[in-house]
């Protein structure tokens, strides 16, 4: 059984696992941009960029280097993704698997959480796989 200090020193990783996750079972969030999007698929399904920034730049950070606000309390640390050789040795189907099943789905962190809501959103899926590749360009 935890003891009573693990459970405190957990609590604050949870709260912002619960912050970071809270926008994504509902649907996607309405658009801000007036920019057309790609498609209306792409459109109903929201903006790869404004849900990593939601979801993944709490840990990951806004520029992918795992130094996110959320990160401090993290152990270990969440992925650097502009480590170029993480970025040579990743597929892209691998990077879906975590997104989709979490960290310990996969064999790294548990920490990681999990997004099953985006499985039925493919493109969206897409765009949040190039938006990690980009951080390694």
């Amino acid at each position: 059984m935890p003891s009573h200090r693990s459970l405190a020193s957990s609590l604050p990783v949870a709260l912002i696992f619960l912050a970071a996750c809270s926008g994504g079972g509902s649907g996607a969030a309405p658009q801000q941009s007036s920019a057309p999007t790609s498609s209306p698929a792409a459109a109903s399904e929201g903006n790869p960029k404004e849900v990593f920034k939601s979801r993944c730049a709490p840990c990951h950070g806004e520029t992918g280097k795992g130094d996110g606000p959320g990160a401090t309390a993290l152990n270990p640390k969440p992925r650097n993704y502009t480590d170029k050789d993480w970025q040579k040795k990743v597929t892209d189907e691998d990077i879906k698997k975590t997104i989709l099943y979490g960290g310990a789905a996969v064999g790294k962190s548990a920490s990681m959480p999990a997004s099953p809501d985006l499985e039925p959103k493919q493109k969206l899926l897409d765009g949040l796989v190039r938006v990690v590749r980009s951080f390694g360009e």
